[in-house]
C-alpha cells in the first residue's frame, strides 16, 4: 500500500480504479474510489439486485496467535470468543474504560488458535498501539500488524454464490453466514469470510497484496455474466445506512457505548466476567440504561440530503433534542431521505415526530424502527468501516 510522506495512502488496487475511471477521494487518510462512471445509484442497485465488488484493502488486518490468544483477546473484546471456534467469527468492539467505542471490528478464527482482526482504516495505528500496550507479559501469544501485506475485496449482492462458484469452481465450499475458511486458488491463499457491510449476502476475502490486480481483473471477468460491477464508497455508504449499520467515528465514538448505539447484542455482560469497559456498562445498565440512544429516521417530505451534525428538534417546537450522525438518500426506499441521530432515550422510539435543521431550514421526519430496509433473507452482521 504505497504512500509518500504527507500524502494519501493508496491501496494495491489504486491503479486499477484509475483505469476504470474511478473518482478518487480522500477517505480516512486513503485515496479511495467514491464511484465509477456507472454512478452511485447504479452501483447501489447492482448490489441490491445482482452484485458489486468493493476494494476494502484500506482496512487493517492484525494477526493474533498462540495458546493464550483467545483469552487475551476476550479480555479486550466486548463479544465472547468462547462461543466460536475455528472457521467462525464475531463482530464486536474494543472499548475504553468508560465503555465508549474505540473501534468496531470482526475477529475471525480462521484456524485453531489463529485470529485475524479486521479493523477500521483510520484506526489501524491507534488500535495496534492500544492492543500492543495491553499485551500480557509471559503469555504464549503473538500480535502482528499485517495490513501492508493484505489486499481485501468485498463481493456483495444476491448473486454472490454464483460468482463464488464461477471464481473458485462449482465444487468449492462457500462458508456459512459469519463463517471463514482458507482456500488455495491458482497458487494463492485466500482467507474467505461470509461477512459484509451492505445488508446483502456476500463474502469478503483477504489475499496477498502483490496479487491484488490479477485477482480483481479475474473476479470482474468471471462475475460479469452475473451482473457484477465495481462499486465505490458512495454506494457502500447508502447501502449500509439503509440497514442502519454504524460508521465508526460518526455513529460510534469513544464518548458513547455500544448499548447506546443499539448494539448491545454484541456485548456479553452475562457470561464474561472481565473485559475492558465492562464495569462502566454495568453501571450504565444499573442506572436504567443509556440516557441517549441511536435512532433511525426517515424524512416525511422532500428535503436536501441529511448529513452528520445537523440539529434535531421536536417537530414544530424549539427544543433541540439531538444531532444527526449519518444521513443521505435511500435508493431502495424510493429515494427517501434517511439517517441516524442520538436522541433522548424516551424519544428514540418509532413514531416520534422530529424536525431536522438542514442549512438553516427545518424539514419533518419520523423515527422508525431499525433497519429501515429489509431483504427477505437474514442479513450478515456489520463488518464496520470508519471515516
Amino acid at each position: 500500500m504505497d504512500s509518500a510522506p504527507g500524502s494519501l495512502k493508496q491501496t494495491p488496487l489504486h491503479a486499477a480504479h484509475v483505469r476504470l475511471g474511478g473518482k478518487m477521494v480522500p477517505f480516512g487518510g486513503w485515496s479511495m474510489p467514491v464511484q465509477y462512471p456507472s454512478g452511485i445509484l447504479a452501483e447501489h442497485r447492482a448490489v441490491r439486485t445482482a452484485a458489486g465488488v468493493f476494494d476494502i484493502s484500506h482496512m487493517g488486518q492484525f494477526i493474533a496467535s498462540g495458546p493464550g490468544a483467545k483469552a487475551w483477546l476476550n479480555s479486550l473484546f466486548s463479544n465472547n470468543l468462547d462461543r466460536i471456534g475455528a472457521g467462525q467469527s464475531q463482530y464486536g468492539f474494543l472499548l475504553n474504560e468508560t465503555g465508549g467505542v474505540i473501534d468496531d471490528l470482526i475477529i475471525y478464527e480462521y484456524a485453531e488458535g489463529e485470529y485475524l482482526l479486521v479493523v477500521n482504516a483510520s484506526k489501524i495505528d491507534e488500535d495496534f498501539a492500544w492492543l500492543s500496550a495491553h499485551l500480557p507479559a509471559g503469555e504464549e501469544l503473538e500480535l502482528s500488524n499485517r495490513s501492508d501485506r493484505f489486499a481485501a475485496l468485498a463481493v456483495q449482492g444476491p448473486r454472490t454464490p454464483e460468482i463464488y462458484a464461477a471464481f473458485f469452481g462449482p465444487n468449492a465450499p462457500m462458508p456459512p453466514r459469519f463463517g471463514v475458511q482458507v482456500l488455495d486458488h491458482d497458487g494463492l491463499t485466500f482467507v474467505v469470510a461470509r461477512t459484509g457491510y451492505t445488508g446483502e449476502d456476500g463474502f469478503e476475502w483477504f489475499i496477498p497484496a502483490r496479487a491484488a490486480e490479477v485477482v480483481w481483473d479475474e473476479l470482474l471477468a468471471k462475475g460479469k455474466p452475473f451482473g457484477l460491477i465495481p462499486a465505490g464508497l458512495g454506494s457502500r455508504d447508502s447501502l449500509r445506512l439503509e440497514v442502519c449499520y454504524p460508521l465508526n467515528g460518526s455513529d460510534l465514538s469513544p464518548e458513547r457505548t455500544p448499548v447506546a448505539a443499539g448494539l448491545g447484542i454484541f456485548v456479553d455482560l452475562k457470561d464474561k466476567v472481565d473485559f475492558i469497559g465492562r464495569d462502566a456498562l454495568l453501571k450504565q445498565r444499573d442506572a436504567g440504561g443509556p440516557t441517549e440512544r441511536l435512532a433511525a429516521f426517515r424524512m416525511t417530505d422532500k428535503s436536501p440530503p441529511t448529513r452528520s451534525h445537523y440539529a434535531v428538534y421536536m417537530q414544530g417546537g424549539d427544543d433541540r433534542v439531538g444531532e444527526t450522525t449519518s444521513g443521505g438518500f435511500a435508493p431502495s426506499l424510493d429515494g427517501a431521505g434517511i439517517g441516524m441521530a442520538y436522541l433522548p432515550a424516551a424519544l428514540a422510539k418509532a413514531g416520534t415526530a422530529i424536525d431536522i435543521d438542514i442549512r438553516g431550514k427545518r424539514y419533518p421526519a419520523v423515527v422508525e424502527k431499525k433497519p429501515l430496509y429489509k431483504r427477505r433473507e437474514a442479513r450478515p452482521q456489520p463488518a464496520g468501516d470508519a471515516a
